[in-house]
């Protein structure tokens, strides 16, 4: 699709979807997208060189601002019928589409025949032979990574104050409800590498509906009940371009060590991993024109997202996030065991913060709420010996084939035990619950300077 024909499509949406965007100016062009050099962005400072590189690629930049104002076409329409239907009886009949197809659906209206149709068409790309492959090398970092990383990864959304504003008015300022979120995106990752999770009929395909209906709820909540959402500064609730970094972090990670490497292209184990993530993220929504698959088309886009979003830091909506994130319980396992995976889990998120995203600065940190002791140090140390000492044990298991699948029978038992763990998972929003918007961003953080706010930033 070319840039005119996109920017059709951003505009089209006022007419197709009118209940939802009826009263937005899609010629707008939000203060939180930038392409002005002398600008801060969220590019990480050790990066800021290759920003005029980045920002000369008018046809890329172009694709970043048109997503910046692009909801989800097929589930905004669905959700859209929320004032006929109820949301009760719209996600019942979405659960029962994918569990057991629309037939079973009676009367299924034609906004849920075009949702569940746009996931079941297969991109020319996709080869299901990879995407088993490469969920089944991932499963061993789902069981010994994410339990400890989900929390940490999470701060990334948190500290841009136009991309972090949607999770901020749904009430994820409260502990509880930051548990809740952590857990549900938790959930939904383990699942998708789970066999056949991603088939037509597995649990990451209904559950990548069930995110997919979520968002949509926001965008619909906020942008239809709410007065106070300056689509002129923040542009639409959760657009394609914040759903990247959370579903491409780590193919990001795997392609900024092949060109490191000196290589330009992906093994084939490598290709398997790529493959299962676009995928997924295929499933969750974004659009192909996001999901590119060599490294370097990969490390360009993610930095131009992050060259184009304005950065920009507000204690009453990012630190408030980042503090009810930390105070979250994540973990209802009272065991010996369970405290001390807790423990560990909380110092190793610490540690994940004050690297990724203050740049070591443990004062930064401290004027957000979080505080690093020489404690936390010894406990994140403990927790990396212990990440890595699996993985390597399960990293040999799987190159001797007499152990290989007892091992990966391991793997997904231990992942099953992680969803106990993490429990139900709703995916649900409710706007009645919402909180005001946001009071004014001119005045400045009491607890982080302007030198912090401008060096803020997420990993990719």
């Amino acid at each position: 699709m070319t840039t005119t024909q996109l920017e059709l499509e951003m505009h089209a949406q006022r007419e197709r979807i009118p209940t939802m965007y009826g009263q937005v100016d899609f010629s707008v062009v939000p203060e939180r997208f930038t392409q002005v050099l002398a600008d801060a962005s969220t590019l990480p400072p050790r990066l800021t060189k290759l920003r005029p590189t980045l920002l000369d690629d008018s046809e890329r930049v172009a694709l970043m601002r048109t997503y910046t104002m692009l909801g989800d076409a097929v589930a905004d329409a669905y959700v859209a019928l929320l004032p006929e239907y109820g949301g009760k009886r719209l996600i019942t009949m979405l659960q029962d589409a994918c569990d057991k197809g629309l037939e079973q659906v009676p009367n299924a209206p034609p906004e849920l025949v075009a949702f569940i149709a746009a996931m079941e068409r297969m991109p020319a790309w996709l080869d299901r032979t990879l995407i088993e492959e490469g969920a089944r090398q991932q499963r061993s970092a789902y069981a010994h990574v994410a339990p400890f990383a989900i929390r940490g990864a999470f701060f990334a959304t948190f500290m841009n104050k136009y991309s972090a504003l949607p999770m901020a008015i749904t009430g994820a300022l409260t502990s509880a409800t930051a548990a809740r979120r952590v857990k549900e995106t938790a959930t939904f990752f383990t699942t998708s590498v789970l066999p056949g999770a991603l088939d037509r009929y597995g649990a990451g395909f209904r559950a990548a509906a069930l995110v997919r209906f979520m968002h949509s709820m926001v965008r619909f909540n906020v942008l239809t009940r709410r007065s106070d959402w300056d689509v002129r500064t923040h542009g639409i609730p959760i657009p394609q371009v914040d759903q990247m970094p959370a579903g491409l972090i780590s193919v990001f990670l795997l392609a900024h060590q092949v060109l490191r490497q000196g290589r330009s292209s992906f093994t084939p184990q490598e290709r398997a991993i790529v493959e299962l993530n676009r995928y997924r993220c295929y499933l969750l929504g974004l659009p192909e024109a996001l999901l590119a698959d060599t490294p370097q088309e990969i490390i360009d886009i993610l930095l131009t997202r992050a060259a184009t979003l304005r950065a920009g830091f507000e204690d009453a909506t990012c630190g408030a996030l980042v503090r009810a994130t930390m105070a979250a319980e994540l973990s209802d396992d009272q065991s010996p065991l369970g405290r001390l995976e807790a423990r560990m889990e909380r110092s190793f998120a610490k540690l994940f913060f004050v690297r990724n995203f203050v740049d070591g600065d443990r004062r930064a940190a401290a004027r957000v709420g979080i505080e690093l002791s020489a404690l936390d140090y010894l406990w994140a140390g403990a927790t990396m010996v212990w990440i890595i000492s699996h993985m390597q044990a399960y990293s040999l298991a799987d190159r001797i084939p007499i152990v290989r699948d007892f091992a990966d029978e391991r793997l997904v038992q231990k992942l099953r035990k992680l969803l106990v763990r993490y429990g139900h998972a709703e995916y649900t929003t409710h706007g009645e619950h919402y909180r005001p918007a946001q009071p004014s961003f001119a005045r400045p953080s009491p607890l982080i300077s302007k030198a912090d706010a401008r060096r803020t930033h997420s990993p990719a």
